[in-house]
């Protein structure tokens, strides 16, 4: 596996069958799953990386209604992690648009299925429900502690002036 072959797998996706989330992903998962095992997790560490990478302030702020606000009122760490979910999954090209231009990112579209891919692939080669695979990097909102820096920069300022 590798970021060309991840792509492609991506590519699969059949999106004449929007509405049903299993249904669009279903030709990557038969391709993912028709690999071996490291390659359905080299697959999960990809997609990890990606979005890993667009975990940050400037991808949060720009998400239409939910997007970040500095007070973080009405905004979604799992909602947000869906719509990065949703860059990757419109492919390659997209993805690198939005890494270049966070106001590229996706409004209030979201596409949590791709979390589940790499497992279903999994599940589906091994006829098992136990796919317990860490992918290499943590794309939980927040964890990105370069993303979220200026973030980070104001909180680090005193509330208070004291003169």
């Amino acid at each position: 596996m590798n970021e060309d072959i991840f792509w492609e797998i991506i590519a699969l996706f059949d999106w004449d069958k929007t509405g049903d989330d299993e249904a669009v992903m279903q030709p990557a998962i038969e391709r993912l799953s028709s690999m071996n095992i490291e390659d359905i997790y080299e697959f999960d560490n990809i997609l990890s990386e990606k979005l890993f990478k667009l975990d940050g302030i400037a991808y949060a702020s720009n998400i239409g209604e939910e997007s970040y606000r500095e007070n973080g009122e009405g905004f979604s760490v799992d909602y947000f992690l869906y719509v990065r979910c949703c860059v990757v999954a419109n492919g390659r090209n997209y993805f690198n648009k939005v890494l270049a231009d966070p106001t590229m990112m996706p409004k209030d579209m979201d596409f949590e299925a791709l979390l589940y891919l790499a497992r279903e692939a999994y599940n589906k080669k091994l006829a098992t429900d136990d796919y317990d695979h860490e992918p290499r990097f943590d794309y939980e909102t927040f964890n990105n502690k370069d993303g979220w820096t200026q973030l980070n920069e104001k909180q680090k300022k005193p509330r208070w002036k004291f003169w």
